[in-house]
């Protein structure tokens, strides 16, 4: 079965990253990788609209609980997960964290703690990761580094994504941190004129990322060759992404980082031959 065009089209508008390392998953399994992250990619393109589109959003969810306990949402990518749901064990809460985080992202602005940013990570990257376990056939026991490598991909996210999320009213990075760097927030006409901290600050950020794909990096034994190429093509982006922000971060703030098609088929090209080498 060919993946529906609104399921290409849904998934295509979102990470550039995800979209192209998917398009090389094998065939059944990026059927259902492209179900999952067009789900994915309705519900948070409703709260990071703007205006913000609550209503819609609700709508979606409601939808989906329905649909979930029976009742067809007449909603092709709605219906369409709940579909992969049920053909791959998705435990329910899974979905409820993630639905739950982007529904945060209506109400809450700030995190303070590094706690409270794990918090929102584990239902908008964490459950991600399981879900993506469950659709490759990749064990239970691989869940913490599965977690680990959404939590890595995201915080990249938050780190290049500074000064989008300020026009969005929004502050992922913990916001405690910024005193011991003498800042008051991340805004850009409020950071100008201590340029020095607030680099330290956004490099002090990029340890977190080290830390969370150092772990999901343990994982990466358990997946299988034919899907570890496009995984970990996807996660080598997300480090180019952090390393050029280390060596300049102040371009947070003059573009969004991005890799060039050219960037993503070297990552590919070089993933297809090392991991072919792989026992």
């Amino acid at each position: 079965m060919a993946i529906p065009k609104e399921v290409y089209k849904t998934f295509k508008k979102g990470s550039k990253t995800y979209f192209f390392s998917s398009l090389f998953f094998p065939k059944a399994a990026k059927e259902d990788v492209f179900m999952l992250y067009s789900f994915v990619r309705v519900a948070d393109s409703f709260v990071d609209e703007i205006p913000q589109q609550k209503k819609e959003f609700l709508e979606f969810k409601q939808k989906f609980y329905q649909a979930y306990d029976g009742v067809l949402a007449d909603n092709l990518i709605i219906d369409g997960f709940v579909k992969l749901m049920k053909k791959h064990d998705f435990e329910l809460e899974w979905v409820t964290l993630f639905l739950n985080a982007m529904e945060m992202d209506l109400t809450k602005s700030e995190y303070h703690t590094i706690q409270e940013t794990e918090e929102y990570m584990l239902g908008s990257a964490g459950v991600i990761g399981y879900m993506m376990c469950a659709v490759l056939g990749i064990p239970k026991s691989a869940f913490p580094q599965a977690k680990a490598l959404g939590f890595a991909m995201q915080y990249a996210n938050f780190i290049r994504d500074i000064d989008e999320d300020q026009e969005l009213n929004r502050t992922y990075l913990p916001k405690t941190k910024l005193g011991t760097y003498n800042l008051v927030s991340l805004n850009k006409t409020k950071t100008t004129t201590n340029k020095e901290q607030l680099m330290k600050f956004i490099t002090a950020q990029s340890e977190h990322f080290d830390k969370y794909q150092t772990e999901a990096e343990k994982g990466y034994k358990s997946i299988p060759k034919r899907y570890l190429i496009p995984i970990k093509t996807a996660a080598d982006i997300y480090k180019w992404t952090v390393a050029v922000i280390k060596k300049d971060p102040m371009i947070v703030y003059r573009k969004k980082v991005k890799p060039s098609l050219a960037r993503l088929l070297f990552y590919l090209t070089k993933n297809l031959l090392t991991v072919q080498l792989l026992k």
